[in-house]
């Protein structure tokens, strides 16, 4: 057994690489799905990502309750697992149909995996620690997102999009295997001061009765609608769009992402873990201030015509959103007890996703059919100042606020 935090940590943070990468290698495929035997059209291509969410955010709960009451690591490796064989399936799909039931089945195992790693990680790290830690956990978002695009799109070239597939789905039947054999230490061992658990019913009340919680999650929910749509549309963006042939577009992008996810993240949280000593509200301060400066720049980096201006304007835009991942999972983490912290983020999940990626990307392809993706992509920026609005003003309502933990009542 991988007895250390330190252990704990790189195996989840691995797993949440090929989560990442599980879920955007679709976003790589989609020109080649649409003009394969399948003939789909931008709407249905978009309604693969809605399929996953929906089934995501519908599972989230069931495993957050269970995240705070079973074993961790058992659930844990359960979704791994399921997630893994659903992505293989869906090489295999003769159908429309068959391809949506593959991508949405990738959901209940990611469900499993999203709600209970969060509270896993609080359970190794203090609060003081844990802008870093997620910083580094959530490093691997856009490091996984770019390898499904990077994966993706030279899978698709040498071998073809059923095949890729099936080269992403292989290797995380091994990470459920190591899932098994990470330290699950008892829940709020980082926080003795923390108030009872409750029950599941009373503990959903006592989240809908926590403002911060509300307006953090609401602002993410913004947020999450712009990254949803931008993560999925850009690689077809750029080739459709901006004539990029499609290995570089993917690739290039890929490339960004990995770079502007990994400093912008990383960079996020140590600066929040810093900013800390002089305002309890650091997380959610940095979080909407750097969001609110994505918002200009990724209405440059969509509508700008030349290479010059848009590459230089998504490299800054993607490094200011990137910078707000850390932070505002630690702000999730930090207002609530810890003896609800699985539930915490399963609601967190099911709200970010209904309001926010589960509508955008199909919002974009119907749009996108009616007019053009160019045209489409402009929701995007507006979306972004949403959330930044958000977090801003959460933290500017919460800066007197002395409370650490809420009490359980």
């Amino acid at each position: 057994m991988f007895r250390s935090a330190r252990a704990g940590l790189v195996v989840l943070t691995l797993i949440n690489l090929f989560n990442y990468l599980d879920r955007w290698i679709v976003a790589a495929l989609a020109e080649s799905m649409k003009h394969s035997e399948l003939r789909l059209s931008d709407a249905q291509l978009g309604s693969l990502m809605t399929g996953f969410l929906i089934v995501y955010m519908l599972a989230a709960p069931l495993f957050g309750a269970l995240g705070d009451t079973r074993s961790r690591t058992r659930l844990l490796s359960v979704g791994v697992g399921l997630w893994s064989i659903a992505t293989a399936l869906a090489g295999l799909a003769r159908n429309y149909a068959g391809l949506f039931a593959a991508r949405a089945a990738v959901g209940i195992g990611e469900a499993a995996y999203g709600t209970i790693s969060p509270a896993l990680l609080a359970d190794y790290y203090p609060r003081e620690r844990r802008g870093r830690v997620f910083a580094v956990f959530f490093a691997a978002i856009p490091v996984g997102s770019a390898l499904g695009y990077i994966v993706g799109g030279l899978a698709d070239r040498y071998f073809g999009w059923r095949q890729a597939f099936f080269i992403a789905g292989v290797p995380g039947l091994i990470l459920a295997a190591l899932a098994l054999r990470v330290y699950d230490p008892p829940r709020g061992n980082q926080d003795p001061e923390a108030a009872v658990p409750p029950v599941v019913r009373r503990a959903y009340a006592t989240l809908l009765r926590n403002r911060p919680y509300l307006l953090t999650v609401l602002g993410y929910a913004a947020y999450t609608f712009a990254i949803g749509a931008l993560a999925f549309w850009t690689p077809t963006f750029l080739e459709r769009t901006r004539g990029i042939p499609k290995a570089h577009a993917t690739v290039q992008f890929g490339a960004i992402v990995v770079v502007t996810g990994f400093v912008g993240t990383y960079l996020g949280g140590w600066l929040g873990d810093r900013l800390l000593r002089v305002s309890r509200q650091a997380y959610l301060w940095l979080s909407g201030v750097a969001t609110l400066l994505a918002a200009p720049l990724t209405f440059v980096a969509l509508a700008a015509p030349q290479p010059a201006v848009y590459w230089p304007a998504i490299v800054a835009a993607e490094l200011c959103l990137f910078a707000s991942t850390g932070p505002v999972n630690s702000a999730i983490v930090n207002v609530v007890s810890p003896h609800m912290r699985a539930t915490a983020v399963a609601l967190s999940i099911f709200t970010i996703h209904i309001l926010g990626d589960v509508p955008s990307p199909s919002l974009v392809g119907l749009i996108s059919d009616a007019r053009s993706l160019g045209q489409a992509m402009l929701i995007i920026p507006a979306a972004v100042l949403g959330g930044g609005l958000i977090w801003t003003y959460a933290a500017w309502r919460g800066q007197g606020s002395r409370a650490a933990i809420p009490q359980t009542p």
